[in-house]
């Protein structure tokens, strides 16, 4: 597949086929991925992939406290900033607004939204879960460059027919991950990530988010 064409059809997948993916293919795609740059080279990333019996125990594990969503057990880091500006604060509202609908579930249907959001949780029905994390130590730059890895994931697991869902959801259940995983106390914990293939019959994979014009957000001089 093209580059081009992996990044324009990726999207954030959210149902999922039952349809296993070789342990195989999982590491082509993050040993390839290694390839993504960082500053000094420090490839400050470290990934945990499950698959399997070990996949249903986690979810088992948390299944009977889906309760406790929203806030679970709390992040260590702060994803959106308190007061979001626009036009920031307009784009979250509006791509929620977006997900929802193409299911059929009202805003003011709370249960509702968050029976979806529980969803993250059993990794959208994927058959591979991926965890990313960094040294606590690290500094913003080398969490751009972690960004950068899972982006690059994202893209390569295109090249093998696959779909993505990058859920920064699961900071949400750091300690209980910490634990699953033996998590050395040196990492915190990132993102997770839903890897499989896509359902694309149901409705909740039918919509994309949109994007800004690019003269919205890019200047060129020079040319």
């Amino acid at each position: 597949m093209d580059v081009r064409e992996a990044v324009a059809s990726r999207y954030s997948c959210r149902a999922f086929l039952p349809k296993p993916v070789p342990e195989a293919t999982v590491r082509d795609i993050v040993e390839r991925a290694a390839r993504a740059p960082s500053g000094g080279n420090l490839q400050a990333w470290r990934v945990y992939a499950i698959a399997g019996a070990r996949l249903e125990a986690l979810k088992a594990r948390l299944a009977p406290r889906m309760g406790e969503l929203p806030k679970g057990e709390g992040g260590e880091y702060q994803i959106f900033p308190t007061d979001l500006k626009e036009p920031y604060r307009s784009r979250r509202f509006a791509v929620g607004e977006r997900l929802y609908r193409a299911i059929g579930i009202a805003r003011e249907d709370r249960p509702g939204r968050y029976h979806q959001y529980a969803k993250n949780f059993q990794f959208f029905g994927a058959p591979v879960g991926l965890f990313f994390a960094i040294d606590r130590t690290m500094l913003p730059a080398q969490w751009a460059d972690l960004g950068g890895f899972v982006q690059t994931v994202m893209v390569l697991a295109r090249s093998y027919g696959l779909h993505t869902c990058p859920q920064e959801a699961w900071i949400t259940w750091q300690r209980t991950i910490r634990e699953f995983l033996a998590l050395p106390d040196e990492l915190m914990l990132f993102c997770g990530m839903a890897l499989g293939y896509a359902d694309s019959e149901v409705p909740i994979n039918s919509w994309r988010s949109v994007r800004e014009p690019l003269d919205s957000f890019a200047t060129f001089q020079g040319f």
